[in-house]
């Protein structure tokens, strides 16, 4: 998500038509060509961003990387705090590089805070025996607290002082596609709980970690699951199988049905019907129809969706039996 993040800001939409196909780079002089796979080995064609993130195409995500230039991952990267040192790889597109837990749950509470940085805190605030607040990790100003009585018409008003990331529609556009990892992805079997949620599974080469990022409107919970000496957890323990579980456990027991609130649309975000499988513009009530999220720069788009390919394209001749 944080790759299609950096895309989104830099002229992709959610419907941006990417190719999903064998993908070979050159790693320099005696050393092999890096070909990267998606989990099943299989390739797809064309696809929409969107689906880019909600079946976690590798491919894809590679490509993406590849347009944008890394240069622009890496920076998003390192204003969330996802990494303390990034190689400039593009593997890096891909997690290859070492994070936290934390530093990957903080990274995704933009989303779901308009695109500003959530700097985790252990404690909330400390208050002496009088109840005066002496610390206070809430970063938001209150702007004329001082000042208000209940006999007052002049509310306060409330002013955050975190850092914007990235835009406030990029941010919604990126926790709408996690809505659809949900609804129709990967992780689909938080489908039935039936309430607003989104996330993001995450598996690593030979299923060495699982992890999960889930979210509802107002809380955020990250999964991880793994050895403290690397190895195995099992062929098919992947992200969705033995990370989400988790999270659903957990996640229904943490909230009420009534707190489960849909998350709001910026003001600077449109929805239109789009065909799912080709991004192109359609009518309500037509079959395999999204609504999908723009922003007023993607209107345009909506229907002459461009096609992202790249100079690699000329390599996949070779490879075209497989799809």
């Amino acid at each position: 998500p944080i790759v299609y993040a950096a895309a989104l800001e830099n002229g992709f939409s959610p419907n941006s038509i990417i190719l999903d196909a064998p993908f070979v780079a050159e790693q320099g002089i005696g050393l092999k060509n890096w070909k990267p796979e998606n989990y099943g080995k299989k390739f797809y064609g064309p696809s929409t961003l969107r689906k880019g993130i909600e079946y976690s195409r590798n491919l894809m995500t590679v490509r993406v990387a590849e347009n944008i230039g890394l240069s622009k991952i890496l920076d998003l990267s390192k204003k969330l705090n996802v990494y303390d040192e990034i190689p400039e790889l593009l593997s890096v597109s891909l997690g290859s590089a070492e994070t936290t837990l934390l530093n990957i749950t903080s990274a995704y509470a933009s989303f779901i805070n308009g695109g500003k940085k959530i700097n985790p805190t252990m404690i909330n605030k400390i208050q002496d025996r009088r109840g005066k607040i002496i610390f206070n990790s809430n970063l938001n100003l209150c702007l004329g607290c001082d000042r208000y009585s209940e006999d007052s018409n002049d509310f306060p008003k409330i002013k955050s002082q975190a850092n914007q990331i990235i835009s406030k529609e990029t941010a919604y556009q990126i926790t709408s596609i996690l809505e659809g990892v949900v609804q129709r992805g990967t992780g689909k079997k938080l489908k039935d709980l039936d309430v607003p949620l989104a996330g993001k599974t995450g598996t690593t080469n030979e299923n060495l970690d699982a992890w999960f990022i889930g979210f509802s409107s107002n809380l955020l919970v990250g999964v991880y699951i793994g050895y403290d000496k690397p190895k195995s957890l099992g062929k098919y323990e992947t992200g969705s199988k033995a990370a989400l579980p988790i999270f659903k456990n957990f996640i229904k027991d943490a909230l009420y049905e009534n707190e489960f609130k849909p998350f709001k649309a910026p003001s600077g975000i449109y929805f239109a019907p789009i065909d799912y499988d080709n991004g192109s513009k359609r009518n309500f009530g037509d079959k395999n129809v999204i609504i999908e999220a723009f922003k007023t720069e993607d209107i345009n788009n909506t229907v002459n969706n461009k096609l992202f390919l790249d100079k690699n394209y000329d390599k996949l001749i070779k490879y075209r039996q497989f799809y």
